[in-house]
C-alpha cells in the first residue's frame, strides 16, 4: 500500500496535484482541512472536541487531528493508498503518523516536496485570492507571514523523512501536466 505525503509551502499546488495522483494511482486524497470540516459537520466526538479548540481560535491539538485521521484510513480498508495533503506539519505530527502507520506495518512510502520560490507562490496564491475570496490569499504580508511558518515549523518534517531517503525535492515550476509528470516519475517504481 502506498503512503504517500505530498509536501510543499502554501500555494506550491498540493491540492492541484493531489487530486491527480489520486485518480491516476487510485489513491485516497486525505486532506486535514477536508477532515475537519467533515467531523465537525456531522458533529462526531472528534469533531466537537476540534469545534473546541477552533471556536477558541486555538490549533487543534494533534491527537485529535490523528484520531481523524486514523478514523478515515480505517474507513477504508480496501483503498490502494492514500496521499496525505496538509499533514503532517510538525515533527511530532510525523511521529504520531509513523506510529500509526507502524501498528498495521506499514509506513510513508514517499514524501515528495514541491519546490517553489516564494515569489512565485506570493504571486500564486494572490491570483488564487481574486477567486477564492480567502482574505488572507489577499494580502502579501500574510502570505510571506504563512511562507515563513512553513519554513521555520514545517520544512523539518522533510528533513525528517529524509533520514531514511524517503523525502524528494521536485521543481513545482512549469505546467500543470510538467509538474504531474516528474511526481509520477518518483510514483512509479512504488507501484
Amino acid at each position: 500500500m502506498i503512503h504517500l505525503i505530498l509536501f510543499g509551502p502554501p500555494g506550491s499546488g498540493k491540492g492541484t496535484q493531489a487530486v491527480k495522483l489520486a485518480e491516476k494511482y487510485n489513491l485516497v486524497h486525505i486532506s486535514t482541512g477536508d477532515l475537519f470540516r467533515h467531523e465537525t459537520s456531522q458533529k462526531t466526538e472528534l469533531g466537537l472536541k476540534a469545534l473546541e479548540f477552533m471556536s477558541q481560535g486555538m490549533l487543534v491539538p494533534d491527537e485529535i487531528t490523528i484520531g481523524m485521521l486514523k478514523k478515515k484510513v480505517k474507513s477504508l480498508p480496501d483503498a490502494c493508498g492514500f496521499i496525505y495533503d496538509g499533514f503532517p506539519r510538525t515533527i511530532a505530527q510525523a511521529n504520531a503518523l509513523d506510529h500509526m502507520l507502524e501498528e498495521n506495518n506499514e509506513s510513508i512510502s514517499i514524501l515528495l516536496s514541491l519546490d517553489v520560490p516564494e515569489e512565485e507562490i506570493v504571486k500564486r496564491i494572490l491570483n488564487r485570492g481574486i477567486s477564492s475570496g480567502r482574505p488572507d490569499d489577499n494580502d502579501e504580508s500574510i502570505i510571506r507571514k504563512r511562507i515563513q511558518v512553513y519554513l521555520q515549523e514545517t520544512a523539518a518534517v522533510f528533513e525528517h523523512y529524509a533520514v531514511n531517503r524517503k523525502s524528494k525535492s521536485i521543481n513545482g515550476l512549469g505546467t500543470i501536466e510538467e509538474i504531474f509528470l516528474r511526481l509520477c516519475s518518483h510514483i512509479d517504481p512504488l507501484c
